[in-house]
């Protein structure tokens, strides 16, 4: 088993010295990294069954074996060295052992670095409502997450508790109260740690993960009743989110969950990871702001008219992902082959990139301008057509 240890601790030392984001360690192959979003074989052994077996069992507590054993799965955080933290998933695949080690990173990125939209940092203070940050799965969001709870705790006084499934960043206590709760460990699932947070004084509860209905919902309601609640999920698009908040529900109670989610909602930020040339990642975002007019869509169904709602409301700081990628390729950060992977409509982000290397870029490189539509007034918003181009 010793053995076993000095192998892991080697190979989660490789991980740190090259900057990789992922340790994947599978039956079949040697070690494989993931170095700035691609997969890289390490010029290592190629693993069997004894040697995954004994990886997973020289880091994995007891608890998550028996999980494993039980469920075919597990999920844990472990401490390496000085600080350096990796979530961890272990599976069966094929009767063997797999594990996949995500590196944490162990220093909170500033809303600069991360390349944060500006509406977001007047969301995070309201005094209630609900945030959601989605997107795929290793796509920042407990990053972007972590470093709004590291800015309200060096800014605010505020109680804040998380519940996180597994704790990935520590929180020290500053100006704030920080009190993570890890499900499985400090409580058994994110509805009880919702209903058990509102009785602790909360200002803050983040919700590691909105994934069934009875967390969702205690999610909202947490919202409503006066709390300000950040939550995930693994949609893309602001209109999409909402599309699946609702689904989740049984038909009969959708519209009254419509009405409680457009009062609850103020803002949704979705957002990918694209490689960065040279070498690096970067975000790409979504920027949802509820206004009246959202409001009205989310109530009324209208979900499809999102889009369009977001794209007239730069005013607001709203914007879609795809203006954000056509930056990204504009000002040189990614190559247009990712953005297009990334884009929502890549046709149509394709055919505005092939316009602006002809050199024809649209109004102030803006594929939208407020100016270019007419003002409609929120009550009217379902009668009156949308703003005309000019």
């Amino acid at each position: 088993m010793a053995t076993q240890t000095v192998l892991i601790d080697k190979l989660l030392t490789t991980v740190i010295q090259l900057k990789a984001s992922d340790l994947h360690i599978s039956c079949g192959q040697p070690p494989v990294i993931r170095l700035h979003g691609r997969m890289r074989k390490l010029d290592a052994k190629i693993l069997d069954s004894d040697d995954t077996t004994g990886l997973m069992k020289a880091i994995t507590p007891d608890r998550c074996q028996q999980e494993l054993q039980e469920r075919g799965g597990s999920d844990f955080a472990i401490e390496f060295t000085d600080g350096v933290r990796f979530r961890v998933a272990v599976y069966k695949q094929k009767g063997t052992i797999g594990m996949v080690l995500r590196r944490i990173p162990s220093t909170f990125l500033t809303f600069e670095q991360i390349g944060m939209p500006d509406a977001m940092r007047a969301l995070i203070v309201q005094p209630r409502g609900l945030i959601l940050v989605t997107g795929p799965t290793g796509s920042g969001k407990t990053t972007s997450l972590a470093s709004m709870i590291n800015f309200l705790n060096h800014n605010y006084d505020r109680h804040v508790i998380t519940l996180e499934d597994p704790i990935e960043y520590y929180h020290k206590h500053n100006k704030c109260t920080v009190n993570q709760r890890e499900i499985g460990v400090d409580v058994p699932d994110f509805k009880e740690g919702i209903r058990r947070a509102l009785r602790m004084d909360p200002d803050i509860i983040l919700v590691g993960e909105m994934r069934d209905l009875a967390t969702i919902h205690a999610a909202i309601e947490a919202a409503e009743t006066g709390h300000l609640v950040f939550g995930t999920l693994h949609t893309s698009g602001a209109a999409s989110t909402i599309n699946r908040i609702i689904d989740v529900f049984p038909k009969d109670q959708q519209d009254q969950v419509r009405t409680q989610l457009s009062t609850a909602l103020i803002g949704v930020l979705s957002q990918g990871i694209l490689p960065r040339k040279p070498d690096g990642l970067v975000a790409a975002f979504e920027m949802m702001v509820v206004t009246p007019a959202i409001r009205n869509l989310v109530r009324e169904n209208k979900t499809y008219r999102i889009d369009s709602s977001i794209q007239t409301g730069r005013k607001h700081g709203m914007f879609l992902l795809d203006e954000s990628l056509f930056k990204l390729w504009k000002d040189g950060l990614c190559d247009k082959e990712e953005v297009l992977l990334k884009s929502s409509k890549p046709a149509e982000l394709a055919a505005r990139i092939a316009a602006a290397e002809k050199g024809i870029f649209e109004d102030d490189d803006e594929e939208y301008d407020d100016e270019d539509y007419e003002e409609v007034d929120d009550d009217e918003e379902d009668e009156a057509p949308r703003g005309k181009r000019k």
